[in-house]
C-alpha cells in the first residue's frame, strides 16, 4: 500500500481521523499537530452521534478549513450498535457533513454498516459533486456494481471480499490500515 486512506493512528502518508466529539480545544490541538507533514480528515463518528453537542458540529467546520485536513469523516449510518431510532439523527449528522465536504471542496469518508439503500438514497437526493469513499468495505461483488453505478468510491481495509476488490476499477478503489489509534492518541 502507498497510500492509507483511513486510519485512527498518527502516521504520514496517511488520512488520520480524527472525532472532535467532546474535546476541548488543546486536546484536539494535540492530536492534530500542525506543519509537520501530517494530513487529516474530521468527522463525528455515527456512533457518537448520540452525545454529538451543537459545538462538536461547529468544531467540525472550523477545523475541516484547515489545509491539512483533506477529507471530511469518518461520518456515517450504522445502527448495528445502537437502536435503529438513531437512524433519523444520524442521517441528520450526516447530512451536515456533507454540506461541509461540499462548501470545503473536500471527499468524505463514510462509515456504513448494513445502511447501503439509505446512502444511495441520501447521494441521489442530494447529488454530491464530491467523492464519497465507503471505507472498510467488505461486502460482495453485488454490492460493489451497485455503489460504483451510484459513483461511490470504495476503500479496502484487512479484511475485504477479493472478488469485490478485483471488480472495483483501480481509479475507484482505495487502500486503507484503519489502524486503531494508540492509547496516547485516545480521547
Amino acid at each position: 500500500m502507498t497510500f492509507d486512506w483511513h486510519t485512527h493512528r498518527l502516521s504520514r502518508n496517511a488520512v488520520v481521523d480524527i472525532d472532535p466529539t467532546g474535546l476541548d480545544a488543546a486536546r484536539l490541538r494535540g492530536l492534530m499537530p500542525a506543519g509537520k507533514g501530517y494530513l487529516f480528515s474530521v468527522g463525528i463518528h455515527p456512533w457518537n452521534v448520540g452525545v454529538c453537542s451543537v459545538r462538536d458540529l461547529l468544531t467540525v467546520r472550523a477545523i475541516a478549513a484547515a489545509h491539512d485536513v483533506v477529507a471530511i469523516g469518518e461520518v456515517g449510518l450504522d445502527t448495528s450498535k445502537g437502536s435503529p431510532d438513531d437512524l433519523s439523527r444520524q442521517i441528520e449528522v450526516l447530512k451536515y457533513h456533507v454540506e461541509v465536504s461540499e462548501t470545503l471542496g473536500k471527499p468524505l469518508i463514510l462509515h456504513i454498516v448494513r445502511r447501503f439503500p439509505e446512502i444511495i438514497r441520501l447521494k441521489k437526493e442530494l447529488k454530491p459533486k464530491q467523492r464519497w469513499i465507503i471505507h472498510g468495505f467488505r461486502g460482495k461483488p453485488e454490492l460493489v456494481k451497485e455503489l460504483l453505478r451510484h459513483g461511490f468510491y470504495l476503500s479496502f481495509g484487512r479484511k475485504y471480499n477479493a472478488a469485490s476488490l478485483e471488480l472495483t476499477p483501480p481509479d475507484r478503489r482505495l487502500f486503507e490500515t484503519d489502524t486503531p489509534p494508540d492509547k496516547k492518541c485516545r480521547k
